[in-house]
């Protein structure tokens, strides 16, 4: 079986989907499937509608001997290669990820909008160039095999706006380890809060530093890093950290905080996410509009008993999803 996967980012770029593109393709080769990844090069540099257009061209030749495609995401790599997939009478899967269109809204106009509620009340606000947007995406989800979402919390807040037909909707979780079981000594010193990330508006960083401002005003100690890196160190800063946080205004399926589950790693985290279902209980959770509250919850952890009270909640998670089931869960997809 030959399987394309098509990707806007590709390791050594770093991100949540550059990262899952790697494993997923290395799974599906253990499986002993062959596996090409097309990823943007020149695409890079170029406008849109002509960076989907040179996409078309490349995925049209890439897809011609395959057997099945996954494209990650809806719009930038998604809808070019859904294009050439019906052309060709490919199968293609679209994994969203993400929201292109209302981070893009967020972005341009600085409403800080939640993203539980941005169909049901900003969708009139649109320009034209995020109602067209709006409209291909549409397109290439009716017109996709099927689609996966990482989380069912995405797929009921997509169900009415881009009327969604369930018997082409699947839900495959994102890779989750069991936490390391390894001691974690009280420190009396710098107390980091890692929460490197995109400088985005609906990440939220701004209320962040001012919540962490309102925390380190009573405890100096603190510290608030927002450095992002490549994977393999940002791996290593989590594990160093005193804790994880993320207040954004709407994340999916955050690898910020798998990443610190796996790393055994206390955590603040948005209510606003798509994974509470799993992680709620092992949570410090946040209203990502409450400032205080996020001052509080921040002060809250780095009391050394409640510190360790989480620490031995994460210990506790007991679900696990590996990149070999993931892989299965998405070629039973292609079956079905």
């Amino acid at each position: 079986m030959k399987i394309v996967i098509a990707t806007g980012i590709y390791p050594p770029a770093i991100g949540g989907p550059a990262q899952y593109a790697k494993e997923l393709a290395e799974a599906f080769r253990g499986r002993g499937k062959e596996v090409r990844v097309l990823t943007y090069g020149l695409e890079k540099y170029l406008p849109t509608g002509v960076r989907h257009l040179w996409f078309f061209l490349r995925a049209f030749f890439a897809f011609a001997s395959a057997d099945l495609i996954i494209a990650f995401d809806t719009f930038s790599v998604g809808l070019p290669s859904v294009a050439a997939a019906k052309i060709l009478g490919k199968k293609i899967i679209i994994r969203t990820g993400g929201d292109f269109l209302w981070e893009g809204f967020v972005e341009r106009t600085g409403n800080l909008v939640l993203f539980r509620d941005f169909y049901r009340t900003c969708l009139y606000k649109l320009n034209a160039k995020e109602k067209i947007i709006f409209l291909l995406t549409k397109w290439t989800i009716r017109n996709a095999s099927a689609i996966v979402f990482s989380t069912k919390w995405q797929k009921e807040i997509w169900r009415e706006p881009y009327a969604l037909v369930e018997m082409k909707c699947r839900v495959i979780e994102n890779f989750y380890a069991l936490p390391l079981n390894k001691p974690r000594s009280w420190l009396n010193e710098e107390k980091v809060f890692i929460a490197g990330t995109r400088n985005l508006k609906w990440k939220n960083i701004a209320l962040l530093r001012r919540a962490f401002a309102l925390a380190k005003a009573r405890r100096p100690e603190l510290v608030l890093d927002l450095e992002t890196a490549t994977y393999e160190k940002f791996q290593e800063k989590i594990r160093n950290a005193h804790a994880v946080i993320l207040v954004s205004l709407g994340d999916i399926s955050p690898n910020m905080i798998l990443d610190a589950i796996r790393a055994g790693m206390t955590f603040i985290l948005t209510r606003e996410c798509g994974i509470l279902d799993r992680v709620a209980e092992h949570a410090v959770l946040v209203d990502p509009k409450d400032e205080r509250e996020i001052a509080e919850k921040i002060l809250w952890l780095a009391d050394e008993k409640n510190y360790r009270e989480q620490l031995e909640k994460l210990a506790s998670f007991k679900f696990s999803h590996s990149w070999n089931e993931i892989s299965e869960e998405f070629l039973a997809v292609l079956e079905k």
